[in-house]
């Protein structure tokens, strides 16, 4: 059984979830039942003071866990200043000393020296948006490369974007925006040919390349915009070259590159984005999720004359770059780099790494063992043979850990996979407690056995 502590405050688990099925629509699906009344670091607590450990981060929006106290006195200092007063009406420090930090930790590959200018938002969903209204403008094209299986928002152009049909577009497929073209991107596990790593890699850049031959004339597309590590989609990491290659390609054709990092970036993988692991400079950058710590803020950054090439007015958001988030992100970045957060990640990607792989030896529902830094995952699977994915074992083995007071989050394609995005701050003692209740929660999902909690 969870830990019980005394925590009790405000209503109770079942009102909160009756309010909830009462008054929210049930397309805003809920992973777990949980309802939180407080949380700290790596932990959260229910209302009647149950304790859970938290694998999942907000989805991927809280690399220094819960409440970090740096953070918050961050920012309780800038509501002592003022709250908002909107980034289009005056000038406030926040927001341009964030866009200066992120000028400072643009991924630069071989130390190419890049001026970059940067636009926030109020989301993920919202950078992804303005950095292809950015990409059209700047180039005069229209089209749009994106890859299947990716996930990039749920507003109209990022939907559209998204290579994922069900969920996220299905019941919008006939609004979806004009211009958008999908590619396939490698997947290692499920690879379209039974090749290695290296010819996979190529294969998808020759594919991508006949796109251009035959679909798609060059001159017409603006941008590509795709995920170092594909997060929704199941944690999926491309062959090392992959990304490079693709880069390259786009620089022949004056084509703009787009790296979204809203969940690999600031420090997720063990580098401060994903996207230098493939030694890429890319054209623009989207960040979200970990760089407001838990306050909503979305970023385009990237070559200044991109952005001078819009005119007065053709960018803008009443609350984007919200003085409060903007404190916020600026700390983040701090303590990442101040407490070695980079290597941390990557420290913490190899004890989940070896866990899995010892698990995958006991329990032949995993699949496949993947993940870069502290972005990992096990895919589950009927049969090891066939790859026939496993969705019900994954549902379950989620309730199984939710019961012994672990928080874990579903995703891939085909909604089979365990993902974790743990704090970066999260104790060895509370990671190895953590990946013991999935040992045994998948042990007692796949044989009904196990050890207690």
């Amino acid at each position: 059984m969870s830990t019980l502590i005394e925590t009790r405050s405000g209503s109770g688990t079942a009102e909160v979830r009756e309010l909830r099925e009462r008054f929210v629509p049930k397309g805003l699906h809920v992973g777990t039942p949980v309802v939180v009344a407080r949380a700290s670091g790596a932990e959260l607590f229910d209302p009647e003071g149950r304790r859970y450990l938290d694998f999942v981060a907000g989805i991927g929006a809280l690399n220094l866990g819960h409440q970090h106290p740096e953070v918050i006195g961050a920012v309780r200092e800038q509501l002592e200043r003022y709250a908002h007063v909107s980034a289009q009406v005056v000038t406030y420090e926040p927001y341009v000393r964030l866009a200066q930090e992120l000028d400072r930790i643009y991924p630069k590959s071989g130390g190419t020296a890049v001026a970059t200018k940067s636009v926030f938002a109020n989301s993920g969903a919202e950078a992804v948006e303005n950095a292809i209204k950015i990409a059209r403008v700047a180039t005069g094209r229209e089209w749009v490369i994106a890859f299947q299986n990716s996930f990039h928002g749920r507003t109209y152009t990022a939907m559209t974007a998204t290579g994922k049909t069900k969920s996220s577009r299905m019941a919008f497929m006939r609004s979806t925006t004009p211009n958008v073209a999908h590619v396939p991107y490698p997947y290692p596990y499920r690879p379209i040919a039974e090749v290695g790593d290296d010819e996979l890699g190529e294969l998808h850049v020759r594919l991508f390349e006949q796109v251009l031959e035959t679909n798609l004339a060059p001159e017409h597309v603006a941008a590509v915009i795709v995920e170092p590590v594909q997060g929704e989609g199941g944690f999926v990491v491309p062959p090392a070259r992959f990304l490079k290659r693709i880069a390259a390609i786009c620089r022949r054709h004056g084509i703009l590159f787009i790296a979204d990092e809203i969940q690999t970036g600031m420090g997720r993988t063990g580098k401060m984005f994903a996207i230098e692991h493939s030694g890429v400079t890319p054209d623009l950058l989207i960040t979200s999720k970990s760089l407001g710590a838990g306050f909503p803020i979305g970023a385009v950054t990237g070559r200044a004359e991109l952005f001078d090439a819009l005119g007065p007015g053709s960018l803008g958001s009443t609350f984007g770059g919200h003085p409060v988030a903007c404190a916020a992100a600026i700390k983040t970045i701090e303590i990442i780099e101040r407490d070695g957060l980079l290597e941390r990640a990557s420290r913490i990607g190899g004890v989940i790494g070896e866990r899995f792989a010892e698990m995958a030896t006991r329990h032949e529902v995993i699949g496949d063992v993947r993940g870069l830094g502290a972005m990992r995952a096990i895919e589950l699977v009927r049969d090891r043979t066939t790859k026939k994915p496993d969705p019900a074992t994954v549902d379950a083995t989620i309730r199984t850990a939710c019961e012994r007071g672990l928080i874990l989050l579903r995703a891939g394609l085909y909604s089979n996979v365990i993902r974790t995005l743990v704090p970066l701050t999260i104790s060895d003692a509370q990671l190895d407690e953590g990946l013991d209740i999935l040992d045994a929660s998948l042990a007692i999902t796949t044989t009904g056995g196990g050890a207690s909690r």
